[in-house]
C-alpha cells in the first residue's frame, strides 16, 4: 500500500529516542522530510546520523527544543517551516512524568507534569496549526493506554493523559472543515526506556526482579509479549497518511490487548 507521506513534511516531538524516535524514522522510510526535536542535541545527532546511513528515501533534521518553554516551541515551528517549506504532519508527544502516588507530589510537581505533557500539545498545536490549515493534514498526539484503564502508581500521567484525549476529539470537531485529522494514539507496554525506567523502580520498591516484574506483565497481555517501538510507529505512520482518510477524533490503543476496556 502506497501510504502517499513521499515529500510531506512531518515533524515529531520528543523524537531522540523510544516511540518518537521510531515514528520518525518509519516518517523517513515512506520518504518524508522530518524534523526530530528534544532537549539532548547530542542524542538528536545521533539519530540523525543512524538515519542517514540508512540511506533511506525521506531526509531528517533535527532543532533542540523544550517544549515546557512557549518560546522555544514556536523556534522549533519556525525553523520547519523554514526548512521543510511547511508541515503536513505533526506529532505531538513528551516524556512521561514521574511515577507515584498523589500523597506524593506538590503543586510544584503538578504544574511541571501538565506543562510537560498538555500544554506543550496544545502550544505546538496552536503554532503549527496555521501550516497545517493551508492544505489539511494530520495531528497525531500520542498519550498512554491510561487513557482506557488507570496505571497504578502513574497519578500524574493517568491525569493529563486524559486530557490530550479531550483535546484531540474537540480539535477533531473543529478541525474537520480544514481537512485536518486529529487522533490519539494510546501505547501499551512498548520496549522503551521509559518502560525500563518504570520496572526499574517498581522493582526496587517491591524486591523484585526486572525479570520476575517484565514477566508478570506479559502474563497480561494477550500476545504474551511487549511490543516493539517499531510496531507503534506503524500505526502512527498509518494515521498520518493519505490511507487514512476519514478516522478521525479517535483513540487509538497499541497495546497487544492488554486493555480490557470496550
Amino acid at each position: 500500500m502506497d501510504l502517499g507521506l513521499k515529500g510531506k513534511n512531518v515533524l515529531v516531538l520528543a523524537s531522540s529516542q523510544g516511540l518518537g524516535k521510531a515514528s520518525a524514522i518509519e516518517f523517513v522510510k515512506e520518504g518524508a522530510n522530518v524534523v526530530i526535536s528534544s532537549r539532548n542535541e547530542h542524542k538528536l545527532e545521533g539519530v540523525k546520523t543512524e538515519v542517514e546511513a540508512l540511506d533511506l528515501d525521506g531526509t531528517i533534521h533535527y532543532f533542540p527544543t523544550d517544549v515546557t518553554k512557549a518560546e522555544e516551541i514556536s523556534n522549533l515551528v519556525e525553523y520547519t517551516v523554514k526548512t521543510l517549506g511547511g508541515i503536513d504532519v505533526l506529532v505531538n508527544n513528551a516524556g512521561g512524568p514521574p511515577s507515584g502516588t498523589f500523597t506524593d507530589f506538590t503543586d510544584d510537581d503538578w504544574e511541571n507534569a501538565f506543562h510537560l505533557n498538555l500544554l506543550s500539545y496544545i502550544r505546538t498545536v496552536r503554532t503549527a496549526l496555521p501550516y497545517l490549515k493551508k492544505q489539511g493534514g494530520h495531528i497525531i498526539n500520542i498519550a498512554s493506554s491510561s487513557i482506557k484503564e488507570p496505571i497504578d502508581g502513574l497519578i500524574l500521567s493517568n491525569t493529563f493523559r486524559l486530557g490530550i484525549v479531550g483535546l484531540s476529539k474537540s480539535l477533531a470537531n473543529e478541525l474537520g472543515p480544514f481537512n485536518i485529522l486529529v487522533n490519539t494514539v494510546a501505547p501499551g507496554r512498548i520496549l522503551t526506556d521509559r518502560v525500563d525506567f518504570l520496572d526499574s523502580a517498581k522493582a526496587e520498591k517491591t524486591g523484585q526482579t526486572i525479570e520476575e516484574i517484565r514477566k508478570q506483565a506479559e502474563q497480561q497481555i494477550p500476545l504474551r509479549r511487549l511490543g516493539d517501538p517499531e510496531e507503534f510507529a506503524k500505526a502512527v505512520v498509518f494515521l498520518s497518511s493519505s490511507a487514512n482518510s476519514y478516522i478521525t477524533g479517535s483513540s487509538i490503543l497499541v497495546d497487544g490487548g492488554k486493555v480490557r476496556a470496550i
